[in-house]
């Protein structure tokens, strides 16, 4: 690899770290970071995104190196420069103004991007803008690391639906729960992962705009279903339940903490449940029905509507599997660990049409059990439908 690539990959690198401070506090818009050096070669200049500070990650940076150049007493420094941005710089007004025209007017002469954007109608015209003022521009450094951190918001631009993320946490033999009337109840919980296992599923929920479970996880095991991470975040965790029949207890866990942050989608017309739950701060969504049970494709759209970038789904056998069935699942994160329950116990997933192969894995080790992660639907290059942009 020649210097200046070297280069490159070394400062979008810090780049890529300056945009994960902003996971959790940008949705809806991308986690973005951005580095900016004088002609020298010298950082003058950091920023990322946080939705509530306004700022796009460029500008940020921008004001950075000009407050350094006036508590020096320095001349601006900016010109000449080069930025280092995780995501293609945006050539259109919403929120903010376009950040390829604040680059061009601060006199920055080269511009590095890790990756386009994924609204392929925008994709591309923010790089054509700077080449057209005469700045040098280089695209794709430390692309599949800037992607990754963007899966979300590129499903949300392509379908205007959430990233799915299945959570799974399994023995060997593909069971989630002991047999019925063995260790069963919220008030005796089976363990299936150790501490270590579990408390890697807190930056997931962390990193998701929403929690999804199914009415029997939460009558089997009363969860929380909260971001106990204690990272910031700018919005709550939505707790979201698929409810059909709309069982959900009055008194349980997620209703006695709901705080306009728990949602349940049902397809029944009970009013007196539904007004049971309302009373309790729990917002019921009735949905019509599907086979008799709540349409998932739907609750997506309906998550994607209010800005919700990705969900994280904690669900039980029947719901994972008609979900990955379904083709809904983008990644999976499968926690597994070193145990045999038999086929008396309850099945990850049952029914399944056809075997699913994964592809590349991520594997993590937590004590004697296994993180396994894989992509199963690329978003970048899910471009077949939907708009957007990234405001």
């Amino acid at each position: 690899m020649m210097l200046s690539q070297k280069k490159d990959v070394y400062w979008m690198t810090r780049a890529l770290e300056l945009a994960r401070r902003g996971i959790g506090l940008t949705s809806p818009n991308p986690a973005v970071g951005c580095v900016v050096l004088d002609v020298a070669g010298q950082v003058i200049g950091e920023g990322w995104h946080e939705y509530d500070l306004v700022d796009h990650a460029e500008v940020a940076a921008l004001k950075e190196a000009r407050r350094h150049a006036v508590s020096a007493g320095t001349k601006d420094r900016l010109k000449g420069g080069t930025a280092y941005v995780t995501l293609e710089p945006c050539n259109h007004t919403g929120r903010t103004g376009p950040c390829t025209e604040a680059l061009i007017a601060a006199g920055i002469k080269r511009v590095v991007a890790a990756t386009g954007d994924p609204n392929p109608g925008v994709d591309g015209h923010g790089l054509e803008r700077l080449r057209a003022a005469g700045l040098e521009t280089r695209v794709g450094v430390c692309e599949q690391e800037a992607r990754r951190i963007n899966e979300g918001f590129a499903r949300w631009i392509v379908s205007k639906r959430p990233l799915v993320l299945m959570k799974v946490a399994m023995t060997l033999d593909g069971r989630i729960a002991p047999p019925a009337g063995v260790h069963s109840g919220p008030a005796a919980p089976y363990w299936i992962t150790c501490e270590a296992a579990r408390a890697a599923v807190q930056p997931l929920r962390w990193q998701a705009d929403a929690a999804l479970t199914g009415v029997d996880t939460v009558l089997a095991d009363d969860p929380l279903l909260t971001d106990r991470s204690g990272l910031r975040r700018r919005r709550p965790l939505l707790r979201v339940v698929l409810d059909s029949a709309l069982r959900m207890p009055v008194k349980c866990k997620m209703v006695d903490t709901a705080n306009d942050d728990v949602v349940v989608f049902t397809v029944s017309k009970d009013e007196k449940r539904i007004g049971e739950l309302r009373a309790r701060g729990v917002r019921v969504e009735v949905l019509p029905a599907e086979a008799g049970r709540v349409p998932l494709g739907l609750v997506l759209e309906r998550l994607g509507a209010e800005g919700i970038l990705t969900v994280l789904t904690e669900t039980g056998t029947r719901l994972n599997t008609a979900l990955l069935a379904g083709g809904l699942v983008d990644r999976v994160h499968l926690f597994v660990s070193p145990q045999i329950m038999g086929s008396d116990a309850v099945p990850a997933f049952k029914g399944m049409a056809h075997a699913l192969r994964l592809g590349a894995v991520e594997v993590e080790r937590y004590e004697n059990d296994l993180g396994l992660c894989s992509l199963l639907r690329d978003p970048w290059k899910d471009r077949e439908q939907g708009l957007g942009n990234r405001e």
